[in-house]
């Protein structure tokens, strides 16, 4: 392979990444945690929704619903993570991708 068509490969799996990247960073990954509390959080790592059940919102449900929450929140991005791993291995053959 000469050096042009190399470099057109890499030209091609950037944008091929960069679309993936792009969708992902639109998708909605949600989490329930013990049907108490529902977070939405996008694939930029955005969080776009925390639902909290009526009934969880008891004093002294106050630090499980705190906790559900971040956990919900951090199980969010750890789907996130793998996804776009998952991408960067896809296009590049690579778990880190082109870099």
């Amino acid at each position: 392979m000469n050096m042009q068509q190399m470099l057109m490969q890499a030209q091609k799996m950037q944008r091929e990444l960069k679309k993936a990247q792009d969708e992902l960073k639109a998708k909605e990954f949600v989490i329930s945690k013990g049907g108490a509390v529902k977070v939405t959080v996008m694939g930029d790592k955005s969080v776009k929704a925390i639902d909290i059940d009526k009934d969880a919102f008891d004093a002294d449900n106050k630090e499980m619903v705190e906790e559900m929450i971040a956990l919900a929140i951090n199980e969010a991005h750890q789907a996130i993570a793998k996804e776009e791993e998952a991408i960067n291995e896809k296009i590049t053959g690579r778990p880190g991708g082109l870099y």
